[in-house]
């Protein structure tokens, strides 16, 4: 009886073990729909009425709509229109110049779309001596803005936190605290992400 019971226990450990990640995906699928849902919800009002009873033709409009975007940004004068209009009214009004210009540098920094980028991951002693946190090494820190600054090479580290890595800490460690770590950059956002629960299939 007693090895009928721990087959029983293994067979339904098995599937719940198996079908527990489909479902958790699943779900977080299913929020992160509604909630793109709830924030191209104005569309609606501006679809043609032929695509109103067409499922998720929102959707469609909105994919459509940043293509044709991405198309005049890339060949056309418009993206000069939008560079003046950050100048004149996202960089100077007091709220949005605090957060606006940080936002767009981390989206371009994540994305590759100009020089700014994780140059490399990097271990980085952090909050304290002997815990190690993941960084990102971006650069190497100017001396000249601290003149009296000793002769060690310092780096600008972005240490992201879990589990929404646009927000994190900038620190600035000299060389010999940056430990090179065996991680792609995708690695470590995934293992950032999921606090340490998803591990490259290398390491495994």
């Amino acid at each position: 009886m007693k090895n009928f019971f721990a087959d029983i226990k293994s067979i339904f450990l098995n599937g719940l073990f198996t079908l527990l990640p489909i479902s958790i995906t699943f779900l977080l699928f299913k929020a992160s729909f509604k909630l793109i849902e709830g924030w191209i919800e104005p569309v609606k009002k501006f679809q043609p009425k032929f695509l109103q009873h067409v499922p998720h033709a929102d959707f469609v409009l909105v994919i459509l709509f940043i293509f044709i975007v991405g198309i005049i940004l890339k060949f056309f004068i418009l993206k000069k229109i939008i560079h003046a209009v950050e100048e004149t009214v996202f960089f100077r009004i007091p709220i949005l110049r605090a957060v606006y210009p940080g936002i767009k540098q981390l989206v371009h920094a994540l994305t590759k779309q100009d020089q700014l980028s994780f140059n490399k991951v990097v271990l980085l002693e952090f909050p304290r001596a002997g815990i190690y946190s993941i960084g990102f090494l971006t650069s190497e820190f100017a001396k000249k803005a601290v003149p009296n600054l000793d002769e060690k090479i310092y780096y600008n580290v972005f240490i992201p936190t879990t589990p929404n890595p646009t927000t994190g800490f900038f620190v600035i460690a000299p060389s010999e605290d940056i430990m090179d770590v065996d991680l792609t950059k995708q690695e470590a956002m995934a293992i950032i992400i999921s606090g340490g629960i998803i591990k490259p299939d290398r390491f495994k």
